[in-house]
């Protein structure tokens, strides 16, 4: 098993290394594989020491798994070489994700779609994927009809500029803009860019990609998405009417038994999630559950997870290990 990990030195990519690690992902040999300026720098892994190549280098010793976290336009142009190579590729970015030739995966939901002819796979934005794992389970008990959902998110879904940024307005220090303005004591109602209807393109990945994930396009999904001056993760309120009425102790059920998720929701104890103590775990948190007054059939729920972690490199991991357990690798 030679394993690459592409955009090796970046926030997901070491976030990718650290899951690898924790999950004992059993390989024989890891290549760390960046940008041309990146190219001969050395990472750590398990005491060990390996030096960063770059794309065509990586190409060449035809992995069998490569897990991308290196942008889109990177993907567009390297996936397909990976490809053609043998490899099996996990996409971290947009490129791939609402391709109909490509499956969009979060494990716990739709990993049995999964085939051997499935050479690149999209691993769906972080955002989407904290709210998706807490709602299919509820579709598949009640039929989600519409989601309302206002997103809080980290400026670790930025990178590594973002969070000098944040962290050099919070010690009075002059530093590159990553933002439009300041982040810190501030909340953008911007993330990626902004599309012809008003919407980001951020809030048009969660309409589209909630759909795809649960395999019903007759939900309907509208987004807000902010980002706040945390760290840890990203938090979502979200407001989801069903097709059938539900009670609250059968929601609870459902959700403590579904993997993955980690219910806090006792508020007269003050318990609920929180971007803070998501920080560093796999989980998705969700809380504050309570009936919308405003009309039938809808709840109102609290969702928290790590961006980097289930949001992005333990999603991707997970893949890379479903592929593997069921013989789908070459």
């Amino acid at each position: 098993m030679r394993l690459a990990v592409v955009g090796a030195t970046g926030l997901v990519g070491q976030e990718i290394l650290k899951v690898l690690d924790e999950r004992n992902f059993e390989f024989t040999e890891l290549l760390p594989v960046a940008s041309q300026k990146s190219v001969g720098k050395t990472i750590s892994f398990k005491g060990k020491d390996y030096v960063v190549i770059g794309m065509e280098e990586a190409v060449s010793l035809k992995p069998d798994v490569a897990i991308f976290s290196a942008g889109g336009s990177t993907s567009f142009e390297w996936a397909p070489k990976f490809e053609e190579a043998g490899s099996i590729v996990i996409d971290n970015s947009s490129a791939w994700r609402m391709s109909p030739k490509h499956k969009l995966i979060v494990p716990e939901i739709n990993a049995s779609v999964l085939k051997i002819d499935d050479r690149i796979i999209a691993n769906p934005n972080c955002s989407t994927i904290q709210m998706v794992l807490a709602l299919a389970p509820l579709h598949n008990r009640y039929k989600i009809k519409r989601i309302v959902v206002s997103t809080y998110q980290s400026v670790t879904g930025t990178g590594k500029n973002a969070v000098e940024q944040m962290m050099n307005e919070r010690a009075g220090k002059e530093g590159a803009m990553v933002y439009p303005y300041k982040i810190d004591m501030n909340a953008l109602p911007h993330i990626d860019v902004f599309l012809e209807n008003g919407y980001t393109k951020e809030e048009m990945k969660m309409v589209n990609e909630t759909q795809k994930i649960i395999g019903d396009y007759s939900i309907q999904v509208t987004a807000t998405c902010v980002r706040i001056p945390t760290m840890g993760g990203h938090s979502e309120a979200v407001n989801v009417e069903f097709d059938s009425d539900y009670e609250l102790d059968e929601v609870r059920e459902i959700l403590t038994n579904t993997p993955g998720i980690v219910l806090q929701d006792d508020p007269k104890n003050n318990v609920y999630p929180m971007p803070i103590n998501s920080h560093n775990r796999d989980e998705v948190f969700v809380g504050r559950l309570r009936r919308d007054e405003s009309q039938p059939n809808t709840l109102n729920m609290w969702i928290v997870a790590d961006n980097l972690r289930k949001g992005a490199a333990t999603n991707a991991v997970q893949i890379a290990e479903y592929m593997v357990a069921h013989h789908l690798v070459y």
